[in-house]
């Protein structure tokens, strides 16, 4: 991987600060809104909840930041069945209080929608602050450079129209959206690898995603939901 690329991969001391660019994106969002209706609570909760995930990605994925960390990517590598976070039922109990149930409402209704076939997904583009757009599409090109030389498709979900429009710039096709809980809308978003030798184009209609059995990536090397 050239030397150019504008991001570096995630390391393990980096999960708090990948956990906070989620909560400080995400904050100011309808779904956040809704996951969190306390104002005063909700970065708080979203950055725990966010590190929860961001730690399993490092596991079953991988998790970039800008050179000077201002914007990050988490992607999870799910050519293979992906187990939940290690005590995640006590965890997010801790992490999200009241609004635990909230949290595995989105979970269900994301996991349930998930393409079958082999893909990575990019379950998180976070950005906040100025220049925000800039930052967002420099974090996303680059990384999406790395998961490109892994020959898989790529599956994002934007929870804002302006991660929708970027998506969209950068290669990713509309998939029928996901109505979700508290009048929110998630919009699924597929793009195929330049390397990508598999037959679907993309345009069928997924299988629903079934997990079949507790297995580990061979790789242990960022808020993702199953």
């Amino acid at each position: 991987m050239s030397t150019a690329t504008p991001v570096v991969r995630a390391r393990w001391c980096d999960i708090g600060r990948i956990a906070d660019l989620v909560a400080e994106a995400l904050s100011p969002t309808a779904l956040a809104a809704w996951l969190v209706p306390d104002a005063q609570r909700r970065t708080a909760v979203l950055a725990a909840v966010a590190r929860i995930w961001t730690e399993h990605a490092m596991l079953f994925g991988d998790a970039f930041l800008l050179r000077d960390g201002s914007a990050a990517t988490v992607w999870f590598h799910r050519y293979r069945p992906i187990p939940a976070p290690n005590r995640y039922a006590d965890r997010l109990a801790a992490a999200a209080g009241p609004d635990e149930e909230h949290f595995l409402r989105l979970d269900a209704a994301l996991a349930a929608r998930r393409p079958a076939e082999a893909h990575n997904h990019l379950a998180l583009l976070a950005a906040p602050g100025p220049a925000a757009a800039r930052r967002a599409a420099a974090a996303l090109v680059g990384a999406q450079r790395w998961m490109d030389t892994l020959s898989l498709p790529t599956y994002a979900e934007a929870f804002t129209e302006t991660d929708r429009d970027l998506f969209r710039r950068h290669g990713y096709a509309d998939r029928e959206a996901i109505a979700g809980p508290g009048d929110t809308t998630t919009h699924p978003m597929w793009r195929l690898s330049p390397f990508w030798a598999g037959r679907s184009g993309g345009n069928g209609r997924w299988p629903a995603r079934r997990i079949t059995s507790r297995t580990r990536n061979d790789r242990a090397s960022g808020w993702a939901l199953r």
